[in-house]
């Protein structure tokens, strides 16, 4: 399912237009990551939660090359599903 999908899904379920459920969709997003960016999580209580990582800097190579470069260290982030979301996949 990709986005437009998505929002075609929420408006006929929630009986709301499409544009509307675009609009609530990515305000759903934009919230999400306005939260991660200021390092809290987001628990969607049955569905899961959102967290950022922190990735430590390290070494690798250029696959052309195989000169190595460093590469930075960075925030990265995580999804862990809840029990119900588990629990519905199986």
């Amino acid at each position: 399912m990709n986005k437009s999908e998505l929002i075609d899904r929420v408006a006929q379920d929630a009986d709301i237009s499409k544009v509307e459920a675009g609009r609530a969709i990515d305000a759903l997003i934009e919230a999400v990551k306005q939260s991660l960016k200021k390092g809290e999580d987001v628990t969607l209580v049955g569905f899961g939660t959102f967290t950022v990582g922190e990735r430590a800097a390290r070494s690798g190579r250029n696959p052309q090359t195989g000169a190595t470069i460093a590469i930075e260290a960075a925030k990265v982030p995580k999804f862990r599903a809840g029990k119900a979301l588990k629990d519905a996949l199986n």
